[in-house]
């Protein structure tokens, strides 16, 4: 997903917001204020103003309200409150799975004192008055959600609250100042009055919104910071969620692509008489990425591409012919070789040959798949002049530029619709928008061939996970010297692994000095009071499509710094927690939350039972802080991570709920990719085709996760991906306790347990 040093250099896709959203609005990306758009038949509405455009006009062009489609509402914004009192608040980020639609919520009910039973959600439509706070562009990514809406939200529940009050001030004829708010209504303790929000809107709608509202002091919140049960859950379990595979339009049809077997490969010729002879099939053609088929069902799609996959023939370029195993001993040699320099802190070469000890280890890792459950999918529903696409998405607004471009229609012709999402991982936000680029072509081949009802493009896993984009292959070379105290005076680390930022807009922001960011991440500037410090980083072009896992660089990162230092503490002779301990500066949040994980854990302290070991690590990312102990043990020869504690700061918890899940779900993504997780590559093709080789954690696998969340109050992080990189490590560092084997390479179903 977005890397988290976005976070602090929003600039970084300055470049993107040009490439990708009309000049017209892109000026109006510099200031923002509100505004309440009202009709009195529809309640109080409170949107965003985007400057350049009137007020009104703004908000109501750039976000089109999606119950609107339905007949229900008019226009839209990121509130709005109805006559019969209930509060519909607009979502703007990806709901896959993190919570957003819950916590989000939050933070607009809590400055509105909002009756959270009356709080409803709909996924807003794409638009610029929905982008991204710092990132200027409609996303969700990078952990960010909450922390970049923290303020922005809030003052849009401070705003309506004010408009309220000051409409039950002007019905009562009494001053604002005397009113109060709870529980939407507004009261005047003095001669008991109360009143329903509901019943204040219309007067409300009339009113101007004041330039500025006080926000409330933290101490005074009743929704933040409480354990609040999510809003979208029944909808989960009763079906009613709508996801990108559940979107039926009238007249709907269904697509599948025949895709090249060899990443580039392009069709020279094919047959498509054996498809056609399939029951149900509408048409069969070319497209970009392959040979499409249409049908009027998935099952009669998938049989026709079965009959014409053999008739295919395909030009295949000679760099796709790429070999996993012969590139990952391509990187081990590179990695022995000086890199472009990530960090240099001292003089590391000069205090390794004067140390006492030195001590060598290479880490490797593996291709990773995203493997969301929902596999891609995208409905099209192209018309004359206009068009209209239901997708789950993380790059709405890149989507939405790119679905105009392929469509040959202006942007405003083209409206988005964001479905839930059933797990993106960073797999659905795709600078080249591949899943949506290739419905459009379909789309638009479809009404050449005179279809004009919406085209439903499904990938199947298999599609997915032998259709390119995966966290690249990475290899760590590490060196660190001793003193003659056992203290750590020199780490040089050497990176090898592609470079996915690399040709894309982020380019100029993110790779300074032929170093990637992204690749050395949570390596290079190290937390750790080492003096002498030498990061070097090498990015050989490969022709795999790459992109953003969850946690970006920090899955590799975290699994080299924290087991060397493991490996480190051991060479000393000294226990790594206490190593740690005396390379963390004592005031550090990595500090802080190690000491509170071992404190709840009983590590070093609580006798485990008999083959068990404890191991340890702590690694910040997107802002927050997480050090975990895992408890592990082998049963019948394999494996078995029996807890993980896990304790976190994240600046402001507002639902700490949320964060609770989304710890314990980066410790299964995690153990998931430690235990099996592993795409290879042999003459160019992805070897593994669906879950029964690019397995998962079972239920049986599950270790139970206790989370500590620490409410600091410090600055605000992300939670999304923070849990996932430090459970690399404290699973191989038990392992090692418990067997005195270093593992250094990933999955562990590689290694020999005997």
């Amino acid at each position: 997903m977005i890397t988290a040093s976005l976070r602090e250099n929003p600039a970084a896709l300055s470049t993107f917001r040009v490439s990708v959203v009309p000049p017209a609005t892109a000026a109006d990306w510099s200031r923002r204020g509100f505004l309440k758009a009202a009709g009195t038949s529809v309640g109080l509405v409170i949107a965003f103003q985007f400057t350049g455009k009137p007020a009104r006009a703004a908000a109501l062009d750039a976000a089109k309200n999606p119950s609107a489609a339905s007949g229900t509402f008019a226009p839209n914004a990121f509130l709005r409150i109805a006559p019969d009192g209930s509060v519909t608040i607009f979502i703007n980020h990806a709901e896959m799975g993190q919570g957003i639609i819950t916590a989000l919520p939050m933070l607009i009910a809590e400055e509105l004192d909002a009756d959270w039973s009356k709080v409803r959600t709909e996924f807003a439509s794409t638009a610029p008055a929905y982008n991204h706070s710092a990132f200027g562009i409609q996303m969700t990514g990078g952990s960010s959600s909450t922390w970049s809406e923290y303020e922005r939200l809030r003052t849009a529940g401070a705003t309506a609250r004010a408009l309220l009050v000051q409409a039950a001030a002007d019905q009562w004829k009494l001053p604002a100042a005397e009113l109060s708010t709870e529980n939407s209504h507004v009261l005047h303790t003095a001669t008991g009055k109360k009143i329903s929000y509901g019943d204040l809107v219309e007067h409300a709608a009339k009113l101007t919104p004041p330039e500025k509202v006080a926000l409330k002091d933290p101490k005074n919140f009743r929704l933040l910071g409480k354990p609040t049960r999510r809003l979208d859950s029944r909808a989960k379990v009763t079906g009613t969620a709508e996801f990108g595979l559940d979107v039926k339009q009238p007249g709907v049809l269904t697509a599948v692509v025949a895709r090249s077997p060899a990443f580039g490969g392009k069709v020279e010729t094919f047959d498509p008489a054996p498809s056609l002879a399939v029951p149900g099939v509408k048409a069969v053609f070319k497209v970009p990425s392959g040979v499409a088929i249409i049908a009027e069902n998935f099952w009669a799609a998938k049989r026709a591409r079965d009959a014409v996959i053999s008739t295919i023939s395909w030009k295949l370029s000679d760099d796709a012919r790429i070999d996993s195993d012969k590139q990952a001993a391509q990187f081990a040699a590179l990695a022995k070789t000086p890199g472009n320099i990530a960090e240099k802190t001292g003089d590391a070469e000069a205090a390794l040959k004067s140390a006492a000890k030195t001590i060598e280890a290479d880490y490797a890792v593996p291709y990773l798949a995203h493997a969301p459950m929902e596999p891609l999918n995208a409905t099209v529903h192209l018309r004359d002049g206009e068009a209209e696409i239901w997708t789950g998405t993380q790059f709405q607004t890149v989507d939405h530029m790119t679905a105009a471009t392929v469509l040959a229609l202006k942007p405003d012709k083209v409206q988005l619709h964001t479905t839930f999402l059933g797990g993106g991982f960073g797999r659905r936000a795709t600078p080249a928008s591949d899943w949506i680029v290739e419905a459009c072509h379909i789309a638009k081949a479809a009404r050449t061939a005179g279809i004009t009802v919406p085209i439903k493009t499904v990938w199947t896993r298999e599609d997915d996970l032998a259709g390119g984009y995966y966290r690249p292959m990475f290899h760590h070379r590490l060196v660190g010297g001793l003193d003659a105290q056992g203290k750590v005076v020199a780490w040089h680390q050497t990176i090898v692994g592609q470079s996915f930022i690399a040709g894309t807009p982020f380019e100029a922001m993110m790779i300074k000095n032929g170093v990637d960011e992204t690749s050395v991440e949570g390596a290079a500037h190290s937390v750790y009071k080492i003096p002498a410090r030498l990061v070097h980083a090498h990015s050989p072009k490969v022709p795999v499509p790459t992109l953003w896992w969850r946690s970006v660089g920090h899955t590799h990162t975290a699994l080299a710094v924290e087991c060397f230092i493991d490996e480190l503490a051991h060479a000393a002779g000294r226990n790594p927690l206490d190593l740690r301990r005396e390379l963390l500066p004592p005031e550090s949040r990595q500090r802080r939350v190690l000491d509170l994980a071992i404190e709840k854990s009983g590590y070093g302290k609580t006798k485990l039972p008999a083959g068990r070991a404890h191991g340890i690590a702590v690694h910040e990312s997107f802002g927050s802080f997480v050090a975990q102990v895992a408890e592990v043990s082998l049963e019948d020869g394999w494996p078995r991570v029996h807890r993980i504690t896990a304790a976190v700061d994240c600046g402001t918890a507002v639902n700490p709920l949320t964060i609770e899940a989304q710890v314990q779900g980066s410790v299964i993504y995690a153990l998931s990719a430690i235990l099996y997780g592993e795409i290879t590559l042999k003459d160019g093709r992805v070897q593994q085709s669906n879950f029964h080789q690019y397995q998962v954690a079972r239920m049986n696998e599950a270790p139970v996760v206790d989370v500590h969340v620490i409410a600091t109050g410090d600055k605000m992080g992300g939670i999304g991906e923070t849990g996932v990189p430090p459970t690399f490590a404290a699973v191989l560092n038990g392992l090692f306790t418990l067997t005195g084997k270093r593992i250094r390479s990933l999955p562990l179903s590689h290694a020999d347990w005997s």
